[in-house]
């Protein structure tokens, strides 16, 4: 993980973890959490300290997400307070996701049938796009369209990106120790980077031949009725079927199938612009279709553009946010045996055997791996 995790700070930094430090004999303090009940005693501490002005403005006992909705309501508190007590809550509750993945250790029948549900849910939306991407191909060799043209790329490019996770995944598993000593862990950002470039050159090209479009006023040749018989079963078909995968997978807790949710989502946006534009560009104005194009090409261009910075970023070795760095401090401090956080750093005793501080530090590793975004790496 690049970035500070500074042990002598943390409390000031973090006010939910005050009173939590670790001491300078590398043991924690007599305030010591369970370690079975580490977030219940952590939250009720810190309901214990609330001003009784916050008390009145939620209910305590409700969710977080429900006392954060009320605070922000609150009129007994000022803005400056409401957007302390919100991160604080925000906080607490990110604490949750620590706690489960030290909990995950053992993963009971509901967990695994969890799990094969959003596995499911992935495959099920990647053969969707394969089956919708050929079908759109067509309908935009049919209707000749540059709108249908855009919205079909669009989809290419969702195909794609998830294959080239998929590939890099494999790769990152895959690791000659002597080739690439500390693993390939930047080797998904620099897919992504390449890939989301040439993608982003492939929506410019289209936004040129739009522009020229309406600049020469060259209106395409007009679509029969067999043309727009295809361009509606197709396009009506791929909305249908995105609609309902964005809503079979926007109700999941899990990440990668959230993100798969607001995939399926834009689809239906980018597929509904490109249908009406097409159609009206048909049946009233040549040059909506053109400036349908125009619009998905400038929104491709900008979401891939975005995505190359973001990625380019976890390159240079940006540190992490504040809210990333408290969460890796909770789990740390709640690993068994790590007497001091010092930086990046975590010390062990020094009698502990090696292979035993070895499997303290991959396991530690790969908890915080789970628990921070993918553009920030961490590495034992």
């Amino acid at each position: 993980m690049e970035g500070e995790l500074d042990a002598n700070n943390y409390g000031t930094k973090t006010p939910l973890l005050e009173g939590w430090k670790l001491s300078r004999s590398g043991r924690q303090s007599s305030r010591c959490f369970s370690r079975r009940n580490s977030f219940t005693s952590l939250r009720h501490d810190f309901l214990l300290r609330l001003p009784d002005k916050v008390i009145k403005s939620c209910a305590i006992d409700a969710e977080a997400s429900s006392i954060i909705n009320n605070i922000s309501k609150s009129s007994d508190l000022t803005k400056g307070e409401k957007e302390y007590y919100e991160r604080q809550f925000e906080t607490l509750k990110s604490f949750e996701d620590v706690d489960i993945v030290v909990a995950s250790d053992c993963l009971d029948e509901e967990d695994l049938e969890e799990q094969a549900q959003h596995e499911r849910a992935m495959t099920i939306s990647n053969y969707a796009n394969i089956i919708l991407l050929a079908l759109k191909i067509y309908a935009t060799v049919k209707s000749g369209s540059l709108a249908i043209a855009v919205s079909t790329l669009d989809s290419l490019l969702d195909l794609m990106a998830g294959g080239i996770l998929w590939f890099t995944h494999l790769a990152m598993k895959n690791i000659n120790v002597y080739k690439y000593p500390i693993g390939k862990l930047r080797v998904q950002p620099v897919g992504i980077i390449v890939f989301a470039a040439i993608m982003a050159t492939l929506g410019f090209q289209v936004l040129i031949q739009a522009v020229e479009q309406l600049v020469e006023k060259k209106p395409p040749e007009k679509m029969t009725l067999e043309q727009l018989g295809w361009l509606y079963s197709i396009m009506l078909t791929a909305i249908v079927v995105k609609l309902a995968l964005w809503l079979y997978c926007r109700s999941s807790g899990n990440d990668i199938v959230c993100a798969y949710a607001k995939d399926h989502y834009v689809d239906v946006v980018t597929n509904v612009v490109g249908l009406i534009a097409a159609v009206l560009g048909d049946k009233f104005y040549w040059w909506i279709s053109p400036l349908g194009a125009l619009i998905l090409a400038i929104y491709t261009i900008t979401n891939w553009s975005a995505t190359v910075i973001e990625n380019a970023v976890s390159l240079v070795g940006q540190s992490a946010p504040p809210e990333v760095l408290q969460k890796l401090i909770y789990l740390v401090m709640r690993h068994p045996q790590v007497k001091r956080v010092d930086t990046v750093d975590i010390e062990l005793p020094e009698d502990l055997p090696l292979k035993e501080a070895h499997i303290i530090g991959e396991g530690l590793q790969i908890k915080c791996a789970f628990l921070i975004p993918e553009k920030f790496e961490c590495k034992e």
